[in-house]
């Protein structure tokens, strides 16, 4: 069996996870530089020493009401294959360790947008954790 690490978060009471390898870093950031005319998962974009971040709401991404910027948001900062992007989530959790034959499907009543971002779920001791599609967050952000 194989154990994977997941640094958790929550969105509008869900708690989702991310494999810890896709997470460069997590912070907290209040001063976003808005983007005219950006579509609405865009947030804004922040300077991160020297590097420009677009910060995507995972909330717009899972159908939900956008983020309200008005003071310090939670970022979860994800490598892709050229580029850092930033979630912004409503709070940061722990990191959990796993294991991959605990891993189940997303449950039929997952639907609408959160359904394609759900690679699968992890039972923990209290609460059900939705593994989260990193790439497929941005990816379809970029496409919309």
């Amino acid at each position: 069996m194989t154990i994977i690490q997941y640094a958790t978060f929550e969105v509008a009471d869900q708690l989702f996870g991310l494999e810890v390898s896709r997470v460069q870093e997590v912070l907290s950031y209040s001063e976003y530089t808005p983007v005219p005319l950006a579509p609405t998962y865009v947030g804004g974009l922040f300077n991160l020493r020297g590097q420009v971040v677009a910060a995507l709401d995972l909330r717009v991404r899972l159908g939900l009401e956008p983020t309200v910027l008005d003071g310090p948001a939670m970022n979860i900062i994800v490598r892709s294959a050229d580029e850092s992007v930033s979630l912004l989530v409503d709070r940061i959790g722990d990191v959990v360790e796993v294991e991959s034959a605990d891993e189940e499907p997303p449950p039929d009543t997952l639907t609408g947008p959160i359904r394609s971002l759900i690679t699968g779920t992890f039972p923990l001791a209290n609460r059900l954790m939705l593994a989260l599609d990193a790439s497929g967050a941005v990816q379809a952000a970029n496409a919309a």
